[in-house]
């Protein structure tokens, strides 16, 4: 087991860093380029768009607002990855790790822009009504006229977050529990696996609604406790922020190293790690993004765009200056463990189970998210409610499993699935890029024009027959369709 493992790692390696990371790099200059640097020049627009109202569905409940699709999305996106992720970053990359973090962040919220204003273009009314969903499944098959593609989107989508992730963040959270609670019962995995069980079901046989209702909670409160640490941390150490911040980009460039190939493993693993946390590209974020309501599919893109923001410049940042401003000896600790004994180096031992709470938060809301990635694309596969309700049996299930023992070898199977998921991903958005930003185009011309904008479809931005949920501009007298 332990040989497959290690094949399965060194295939990974190779694929990542020699064909995706590059791929992925590309992709995120070629948008940015395109866009004239949208992620950056519409920062604005990016805090309106989240703060919009929506209106109330036929029901009279309450729709998905642009603000709980990016909960969704965050809270799949900022997982554990963002605490134990970073601190390996550091450990195996240095300092300057964080400086490609950063930059990786910058470029691939064009990518973000660009996949979720997409799948808002192509979603699909789902069975509630005033709910949506979409995804890179549904762009492919509905722009690119691919539905075999999209078929093997939806199938490795779902086995990657659906069951192997959180398989991944249910084990997380027993192991930091039984570490923090310093618990010998060996029962004490079993009745964990049982209350996560029970609280996810509670959550998910619920629908999008409630999925988003929990979220638009759960995110902000783990997301504000986390930070109020690391700003607490950072205050404490006020005045080694100036050595921090020299020391990521000195280490960035080589410029305090003396090896050359320290540069190399600070920018391998700072795109890596970033690429895994933010996700910006892969494919999973637009099944967030399709939820929501809104009156113009830019508006999500630019959310999405923000969350690539949110989850690496600011809660991966709060990680990485937690760390680099204690003085912790990188050679002994790695992971979580980094992390969290940094913060009791600076705030006394209480805050070591300060951080065993927020990583069960940050890998419960993580279930959440991953979950409904699943879900989306399972209706995307079929219509039949059996294999929905089988669906969500085998991830209880899972997350059960997760919590019982190792999964060090699904993690990797995992890291080599969302590879392929973000590789057929990518050969959909370049060329369906340019929608994207005739989109981009539309909604900047009514901005101008002082309005709030609302878009109605034209030939001339895609094709029509692919488009479900959007009014489109009028054929006859009679008026719109």
């Amino acid at each position: 087991m332990d040989a497959l493992d290690s094949l399965i790692v060194e295939i990974n390696d190779v694929f990542w860093t020699w064909l995706l990371i590059p791929i992925v790099i590309g992709a995120g200059l070629y948008f940015t380029w395109r866009g004239r640097l949208m992620q950056l020049r519409l920062l604005p627009e990016m805090f309106r768009a989240i703060t919009e109202r929506t209106k109330p569905a036929p029901d009279g409940s309450r729709p998905v607002s642009a603000f709980g699709a990016f909960t969704i999305s965050a809270a799949a996106r900022v997982g554990t990855g963002n605490i134990a992720g970073v601190a390996t970053a550091i450990t195996l990359g240095g300092p300057g790790a964080v400086f490609w973090m950063w930059l990786m962040a910058i470029v691939g919220a064009a990518s973000a822009f660009v996949e979720s204003t997409l799948a808002q273009l192509y979603k699909v009314r789902d069975r509630e009504p005033g709910t949506y969903r979409g995804g890179p499944a549904y762009y492919m098959e509905r722009g690119l006229r691919r539905r075999w593609m999209g078929a093997v989107f939806a199938v490795v989508i779902t086995l990657t977050f659906g069951f192997v992730f959180n398989a991944v963040q249910s084990n997380t959270i027993a192991a930091t529990g039984r570490r923090s609670l310093e618990v010998e019962d060996s029962s004490f995995e079993l009745l964990l696996g049982l209350v996560l069980v029970v609280l996810l079901g509670l959550v998910i046989y619920g629908g999008v609604r409630r999925i988003a209702r929990v979220t638009e909670v759960l995110v902000p409160v783990m997301a504000i406790a986390y930070i109020v640490l690391g700003i607490a941390v950072v205050v404490l150490n006020i005045g080694d922020v100036p050595r921090v911040l020299a020391d990521i980009v000195g280490g960035a460039f080589g410029f305090r190293e003396v090896a050359g190939g320290a540069v190399g493993a600070a920018i391998q693993n700072g795109v890596r790690r970033g690429m895994f946390s933010n996700e910006a590209g892969l494919g999973s974020a637009p099944n967030a993004g399709a939820s929501a309501q809104v009156s113009h599919p830019v508006k999500q893109g630019l959310v999405q765009s923000l969350g690539v923001f949110f989850d690496t410049l600011l809660i991966c940042s709060i990680t990485a200056f937690i760390i680099l401003t204690t003085h912790p000896d990188l050679s002994e600790r790695r992971g979580a463990d980094l992390t969290q004994s940094a913060l009791v180096d600076t705030l006394g031992s209480w805050s070591g189970h300060a951080l065993t709470v927020i990583v069960a938060l940050l890998a419960f809301s993580s279930l959440i998210g991953n979950y409904y990635y699943g879900e989306s694309n399972i209706e995307f596969l079929t219509t039949r409610r059996s294999v929905l309700q089988s669906y969500r049996i085998l991830v209880l299930l899972a997350v059960f499993g997760g919590a019982l023992g190792s999964v060090s070898l699904v993690w990797n199977l995992a890291d080599v699935f969302m590879g392929v998921m973000a590789a057929v991903n990518l050969a959909a958005i370049i060329p369906l890029g340019a929608i994207a930003f005739r989109l981009l185009e539309d909604y900047q011309r009514q901005r101008r024009a002082g309005q709030d904008p609302v878009y109605v479809h034209s030939p001339a931005i895609a094709d029509p027959s692919g488009i479900e949920c959007w009014q489109q501009e009028p054929t006859s007298p009679a008026g719109r369709s």
